[in-house]
């Protein structure tokens, strides 16, 4: 008997098939074998690497492999170090004196005019972003919290900085990788001092995010891969909203391959199962104050000038051995090498940063009077939701306005903060919404339409019987509806794993990808940017929570298809790739919370 069938349909919420496969039958679009047209060689190495996505994501829908326990000793050092590189400490100091209150962080009227690039601001931005946000400790057990969500707290996310020179800091451009535990950069190299004068506006600098698959791996098996792109997501986010506080833009450079950020931050030094998988390339550059800032990336410059120059640069630091031992998933390098990125075949491509759109506002009351700083130094993910919790429906219409992608509903283009960082013009996510405890505001199954290009499709590709009705007093800039009305704290538990949290909460969700067209249209490379979208709706969700007194938690863990027929969805072009719930937290008062620095002298 199906382990979850019946507590779906002991909900009333919806008429759920007495038996659910945990497994459907893959179902792919067949429309490319009905063509006679004889695909080249181009077209047959894209479509072989669609159907390595395919098998990926079909093979990992939650009863994937994995350990069959945990290996605590060889359990996965979770700080990267570059054995004998130069160290340069940052401030732990943090200026919220400075900060702009955080309900009106997505006002850009309200936003600081743009910082210069000192010791002071780099500091800033990765202490918000990035760092160490508090150590946890009972027993004999310590571990640390970092401001950037992620998987089970195993950190696959790093980071590098590459950087002119920065006063107080390096009289030389450099690249250095950020190390967390030490709130300090650890020189790799110096540049050639033409690098960024040629390429690059004054006063900006680049961030490289990579993944270690084998952190999440040892811990989730086949399934990892998925866990790592929800995480490039939120630090992509994090870095926003930081570099939003200083008066800074964050834009992905996705003009570059993956095999440019392999040279670019000297990955391919590291053994497979420990190695880095180059993720992508952030600029940082000034806001423009109002003013149009178009920016010209000359792409096939800046790839040349990696692959002749930066090969032969003086690397400094080994990097660290993370564990003794290891259990290799061969899928997850397999989709890697399928998903990465290939270089821009174009000469160059027009950044467009002067098209902010803040965020309407429905319930700035609904916030805390807490400012950015603290807002994101603060976030936590609950282990446990209390049950009881209820918040008003202006701030659940005020939570889900701040995860549009722009301040428009008729389109899903990509101009508010932090989707603005997005390099895909529009909007592919959307949310399928489990109602619970919002105060004037029935119970039941609602959905958001992040891009309502998209509307048309999710009507045809989902149930017929559901009723796609505005809920009442639902903002006109908010595309949400509700699809059917009911009790669905028991159906959310369900497909959450049996999760208590999702069903505990205010509410919880399910985030829905436009899929396999998004790749057929674009490329394999797209599959982990849909994860990456998620991991920015989520790390919005994070902070919009704890700014307005409550907390929040990704679900990773969920029944993969029985979601898709509880929404009618019967082929991969959408798919549900994070689950997500919001309420208030039961803490754990058995933890002790101390300072992120300076840390414990014991190692973690």
């Amino acid at each position: 008997m199906n382990p979850i069938s019946s507590r779906l349909t002991s909900a009333s919420l919806l008429p759920i098939p007495h038996t659910i496969s945990l497994i459907s039958a893959m179902s792919f679009s067949s429309s490319s074998s009905k063509s006679l047209k004889v695909p080249t060689f181009k077209e047959e190495d894209e479509q072989e690497k669609l159907r390595q996505v395919l098998k990926y994501h079909n093979q990992t829908k939650h009863y994937a492999r994995g350990p069959r326990g945990l290996d605590w000793a060889n359990q996965p050092n979770p700080f990267r170090r570059y054995l004998s590189s130069p160290l340069l400490p940052l401030q732990h100091s943090s200026s919220d004196h400075d900060s702009v209150l955080y309900s009106s962080l997505f006002d850009s009227s309200s936003l600081p005019p743009p910082k210069p690039i000192s010791l002071s601001t780099i500091s800033h931005l990765l202490l918000h972003s990035l760092a160490l946000s508090a150590w946890k400790t009972t027993g004999a057990s310590t571990w640390p919290l970092r401001v950037n969500p992620s998987s089970g707290n195993l950190h696959p996310t790093e980071a590098y900085l590459i950087s002119p020179p920065i006063p107080s800091l390096s009289h030389l451009p450099f690249v250095a990788h950020y190390a967390p535990k030490e709130h300090s950069l650890e020189v790799r190299a110096n540049l050639p001092s033409s690098f960024f004068p040629e390429f690059f506006p004054e006063n900006s600098f680049l961030i490289g995010v990579s993944s270690i698959f084998w952190r999440e791996a040892w811990k989730y098996g086949e399934r990892a891969f998925r866990y790592c792109n929800h995480d490039v997501g939120h630090a992509i986010a994090a870095l926003a909203v930081a570099a939003g506080e200083l008066g800074w833009e964050l834009k992905l450079l996705d003009g570059l391959g993956s095999d440019d950020l392999n040279v670019l931050l000297n990955l391919h030094e590291v053994p497979e199962i420990e190695s880095e998988h180059p993720d992508c390339l952030l600029l940082v550059f000034p806001k423009g104050g109002g003013r149009d800032v178009v920016i010209n990336i000359d792409y096939k410059g800046i790839a040349s000038a990696i692959r002749e120059g930066f090969t032969s640069l003086e690397w400094k630091g080994t990097p660290n051995v993370l564990s003794k031992e290891h259990l290799c998933w061969e899928i997850i390098y397999k989709t890697a090498e399928a998903v990465k990125k290939p270089s821009l075949v174009s000469n160059s491509s027009l950044i467009d940063a002067s098209s902010f759109k803040g965020i309407g506002v429905v319930s700035r009351s609904s916030y805390k009077e807490l400012t950015v700083s603290q807002v994101v130094r603060m976030r936590r993910s609950a282990v446990d939701m209390d049950g009881v919790t209820f918040i008003d429906k202006s701030a659940f219409y005020q939570m889900l306005m701040h995860c549009l992608p722009s301040g428009s509903s008729t389109k899903g283009e990509q101009l508010a903060l932090p989707f603005r960082a997005l390099s895909w013009d529009s909007a592919e996510v959307h949310l399928a919404l489990f109602v619970h405890r919002v105060s004037g505001l029935p119970k039941g199954l609602y959905f958001l339409v992040r891009n309502e290009d998209h509307l048309g499709d999710l009507k045809r590709a989902m149930r017929s019987e559901f009723e796609w009705r505005r809920p009442d007093g639902c903002p006109d800039g908010l595309p949400l509806y509700m699809l059917a009305e009911g009790d669905c704290q028991r159906l959310a538990k369900g497909l959450s794993c049996h999760q208590d949290i999702a069903g505990d909460g205010c509410f919880s969700l399910g985030m829905v990808a436009r899929f396999e067209p998004v790749m057929r249209e674009k490329g394999a490379w797209m599959y982990p940017r849909l994860f990456w979208e998620t991991g920015v709706v989520g790390q919005v969700l994070y902070l919009e929570a704890h700014a307005m007194g409550i907390s929040a938690t990704g679900i990773g863990c969920y029944f993969d298809d029985p979601v898709h027929e509880v929404l009618g969805i019967k082929d991969s072009s959408f798919q549900s790739l994070y689950h997500f719930t919001v309420g208030g937290p039961v803490l754990d008062k058995r933890i002790m919370t101390l300072p992120a620095y300076p840390g414990p002298t014991s190692d973690v």
